[in-house]
C-alpha cells in the first residue's frame, strides 16, 4: 500500500504531500539518466551548467553559479571550458559590456538533445508498465500542474 491508496478525499494538502514524496524520486531518475548520457569528458558540473544555460538563454555567470552551487571563480572556469569546447557562447550585454550573456552553441544544443532523447526513451520504457488509461491519467495530471508551476517559474525575479 502506498500513500495514494489511503486517499479517499483528496485535498490540496494531500496533493502537496504526494508531490513532495514523488517528484524528488522522479527528478532523481531524470538527473541520473541525463548524467549517464552526457559525454564522458564533460564533468557533471559542466553538464549542469549546460542544462541551466539551455533553460535560461542569456543568463549570467552569477545565475549559473547560484544554480550549480559554485563560487563565481569556479563557475567562470566551468564556463571557460564549455566555451573552449564550443558548447557555450559568451557575449557582452548591449547595455553593460562588462557583463556577459550565456547561450548554447549548436554543439551544446546537440549534446543536450542527445541526452534528453536517451532519457525520454528510458522514462518511456519505465512508464510502459502503466496501462493506457493510467498513462492518460498521468498526462491529465501533468497538464493540470504545468500552468501552475510555469506561472510560478515566470514570477521568479530575474537576477
Amino acid at each position: 500500500m502506498t500513500l495514494f491508496d489511503h486517499l479517499t478525499v483528496v485535498s490540496a494538502e494531500a496533493c502537496a504531500a504526494a508531490l513532495m514524496d514523488t517528484v524528488p524520486l522522479v527528478m532523481r531518475t531524470i538527473r541520473a539518466e541525463m548524467r549517464s548520457h552526457r559525454p564522458a569528458d564533460l564533468s557533471v558540473q559542466q553538464f549542469r551548467a549546460l542544462l541551466f544555460v539551455y533553460r535560461r538563454p542569456g543568463c549570467s555567470l552569477s545565475q549559473v553559479a547560484e544554480h550549480v552551487g559554485l563560487t563565481l571563480p569556479s563557475t567562470s572556469k566551468v564556463i571557460d571550458r564549455l566555451v573552449t569546447r564550443a558548447q557555450v557562447d559568451r557575449r557582452p550585454l548591449a547595455h553593460n559590456l562588462r557583463q556577459m550573456a550565456l547561450s548554447l552553441t549548436p554543439l551544446g544544443q546537440a549534446t543536450l538533445e542527445e541526452a534528453q532523447r536517451a532519457t525520454r526513451a528510458r522514462l518511456a520504457e519505465q512508464l510502459s508498465a502503466l496501462s493506457p488509461d493510467e498513462l492518460a491519467t498521468v498526462m491529465r495530471g501533468l497538464s493540470l500542474l504545468d500552468p501552475i508551476f510555469t506561472q510560478e517559474q515566470e514570477l521568479e525575479p530575474a537576477q
